[in-house]
């Protein structure tokens, strides 16, 4: 009897088994016969035409935008007085703005295609960007004040420039979209992110004013020490006729003794004070002149 038991129970539960197994092939195979094929193909076909159209699409228009770029820049560069690496820095960004700009488009028009939605990609990505966005506020500055800088040709490489805020001056070394290179007189390299600058002082681009004053003690013989500063004026001006704008004139007597201005080229100033200021001192010691440490008082 328990012999008759195990044999139904293990040929019920053999059938169930087989009965089972039976059920899910024809449920998969009335899935498969479900499928249209045809149209599967079909969309396959055409998305992947479409695809192959924007790729060539977008590399036409990669290499005309590239084109374009560099050929209005080599016809800029002819005509314009910007230096060369004013516009090397301005190709690159217009460079970087336009892959961008093409890359974005390109993915959008990608995903359109493949049936992406578009609208909450760009939602979730509208919450990452203004996270983004805080993080990176200081960084966007930057760049942004950096370009109307370089636009606005406020400085080029090699003028000497004061930041009035930040009480730096030198000479700027390189002019980045996101630092500018400021290289003292003493040698020190300034690295300032550009959202920190604001008042720029350009003292290379006009010519500039040179004040030279010497000390002398009046008493001694003002004449005779007028002449001998205009003497060195005039040697000294043939000297240096290229670098000089205006002839040295003598103002008169200040409190730091007889005051002589000039204008010189920018850049040019510095030397010309010490050999001017030098020259004057040499001239009066050897003449038998005094040179006082304080300044003269004017009654």
């Amino acid at each position: 009897m328990f012999l008759q038991l195990a044999t139904t129970a293990t040929t019920s539960t053999g059938e169930t088994l087989t009965d089972q197994a039976v059920h899910q092939v024809n449920a998969f195979q009335r899935f498969w016969n479900t499928i249209d094929w045809d149209a599967i193909f079909a969309t396959f076909i055409q998305k992947g035409l479409y695809l192959v159209f924007l790729i060539l699409l977008f590399a036409i228009l990669n290499r005309v935008g590239k084109y374009l770029i560099d050929k209005s820049f080599k016809q800029y560069s002819k005509k314009s007085v910007l230096n060369e690496s004013r516009l090397k820095t301005l190709h690159s960004l217009l460079n970087t703005i336009f892959q961008y700009t093409m890359g974005f488009f390109f993915i959008y028009a990608i995903l359109s295609v493949i049936g992406v939605p578009i609208g909450s990609l760009l939602a979730g990505a509208g919450i990452a960007g203004v996270a983004i966005g805080l993080g990176a506020q200081g960084f966007m500055s930057d760049v942004i004040t950096g370009f109307f800088i370089i636009m606005e040709q406020q400085m080029d490489v090699g003028d000497y420039v004061k930041l009035a805020n930040l009480s730096i001056e030198g000479t700027v070394a390189s002019v980045g979209i996101r630092t500018l290179q400021l290289k003292a007189v003493d040698g020190t390299v300034h690295f300032i992110p550009n959202r920190n600058i604001t008042t720029i002082s350009n003292l290379s681009r006009a010519n500039m004013q040179v004040l030279l004053d010497i000390r002398i003690v009046p008493e001694e013989g003002y004449d005779s020490i007028y002449e001998i500063i205009d003497r060195v004026n005039q040697r000294l001006a043939e000297k240096y006729q290229d670098d000089l704008q205006t002839e040295p004139t003598i103002f008169g007597l200040v409190d730091l003794g007889i005051r002589t201005i000039c204008y010189a080229l920018n850049g040019k100033q510095f030397v010309l004070k010490e050999e001017f200021l030098s020259s004057y001192v040499k001239e009066l010691t050897t003449a038998g002149f005094t040179i006082p440490n304080s300044p003269i008082s004017l009654k």
